[in-house]
């Protein structure tokens, strides 16, 4: 029997925040589409993180424009199971055409005719045109540094959930962006000894002069850079929403207990060695943390904003032990580190889209998220368009854009000569 194909104008792969906000921006144009997720909505939130997990902006920010968190106060940083809950309120607020439990195999470009064959578990679609909206958090990165050996126990960060799912012993946290940092305060709170090893970083403030760094960042124009600077490409930033927000001190979080070290090089038998770049990677943090308060000041004197001065916040803590004497070795035995937690990013995994629309090093090749493969469009990834663009409110903005080139393509071929 001939294979029942389902026909479809666009098709959305991927149900976390940037697929519903295409969902949204498509619907709001009556362009017939279908989004698939091979599990529920936004499963990321609910079960891709540890447990304590919040939102990194504030509620009146972190959200989409077209609805507010229930129950929530503006300035609170929402718990991660209530976001994922929102976004499921928000397929059903717009009547979203989603199906969850489907996993999209592959996706080839039709041969002598347009559009794509989607061959997925639950049946294949000839889709005119596909968004993938299937975020940068994909596969979970552990160096090639990391040991292969049951000595200990190693994960990723996208794997820890709570202190108590880990042996006892003492911890050492790789990298120290906003999952690093948070998962590495977490363990010292819980009574660990905790080893966090941190390399380049920004450090923007958690508030400033009584407004958040989410809104300095949009006064000041900083959401809308379009392209990141030079050699900063891989830079993490460290700032949470964990304890009601606060701005991440790491000269604190050594007086607090915290061993901070540099950057992890190598491991050789059972000792782990770092670079002798603390105080390097710390001193640059501070940096670009004192260089936004320069800038909102600037701002604020420019506009004749009332807002109240916070002398204070230039005010940094003395120098560390672990800075004025860095640690550059530890045996993992002697110091009792059962438990090494790489936060060390994530790649992307394109396998399974099978068209032009990739450079050498299988990325995106894209402008704003249309790409080179007419018909494909990526949404949801950094930098897609501009700073904000992996975040919860910048994706819909950028979903909004995708939205009217997809609107644009199909004004174009619905055209009919009146010779």
């Amino acid at each position: 029997m001939e294979e029942n194909i389902r026909e479809i104008d666009t098709l959305i792969i991927g149900a976390g925040q940037a697929g519903v906000a295409m969902s949204e921006h498509l619907t709001r144009h009556e362009v017939p589409h279908l989004v698939l997720e091979k599990n529920r909505i936004a499963e990321a939130w609910r079960t891709g993180r540890w447990d304590s997990l919040v939102a990194n902006g504030p509620a009146w920010h972190d959200r989409f424009p077209s609805m507010e968190f229930p129950n929530n106060q503006p300035d609170q940083f929402v718990p991660k199971d209530q976001v994922a809950n929102y976004f499921e309120a928000y397929v059903d607020k717009f009547k979203m055409p989603v199906e969850t439990g489907v996993e999209v195999l592959s996706v080839d470009r039709n041969q002598g005719k347009r559009g794509f064959t989607v061959t997925t578990s639950k049946g294949v679609f000839n889709a005119q045109r596909l968004v993938s909206a299937t975020g940068p958090f994909q596969i979970p990165v552990i160096p090639a540094i990391a040991p292969k050996t049951p000595a200990f126990y190693q994960i990723h960060s996208a794997k820890y959930r709570n202190p108590e799912q880990l042996p006892e012993g003492g911890v050492l946290v790789v990298g120290a962006g906003s999952s690093g940092v948070q998962i590495a305060d977490e363990l010292q709170r819980s009574g660990r000894k905790v080893h966090l090893s941190l390399g380049p970083h920004d450090r923007p403030p958690r508030t400033y002069r009584g407004r958040d760094f989410v809104w300095w960042l949009g006064v000041l124009g900083l959401w809308d850079v379009a392209a990141n600077e030079p050699g900063k490409e891989h830079v993490t930033i460290a700032v949470s929403g964990a304890h009601g927000g606060k701005t991440i001190d790491f000269r604190e979080l050594a007086q607090q207990g915290l061993n901070l070290v540099g950057r992890t090089q190598s491991f050789k038998d059972g000792v782990v060695h770092f670079s002798n770049d603390l105080t390097k990677n710390i001193n640059a943090g501070d940096q670009n943390y004192l260089s936004l308060l320069d800038r909102a000041d600037q701002y604020i004197t420019a506009n004749a904003i009332d807002l109240p001065e916070e002398p204070e916040a230039r005010n940094l803590l003395a120098d560390p032990e672990c800075m004025l004497n860095p640690t550059l070795s530890l045996d993992l035995q002697a110091e009792n580190i059962t438990t090494v937690i790489w936060a060390t990013g994530y790649t992307t995994n394109y396998d399974w889209l099978k068209v032009d629309a990739f450079d050498d090093n299988n990325q995106p090749q894209h402008h704003r998220g249309v790409s080179s493969e007419p018909g494909v469009y990526f949404l949801g990834l950094p930098w897609l368009s501009r700073r904000g663009s992996s975040f919860i409110w910048g994706v819909w903005h950028d979903a909004k854009y995708i939205a009217d080139q997809i609107v644009i393509q199909r004004q174009y071929l619905q055209y009919q000569s009146k010779d």
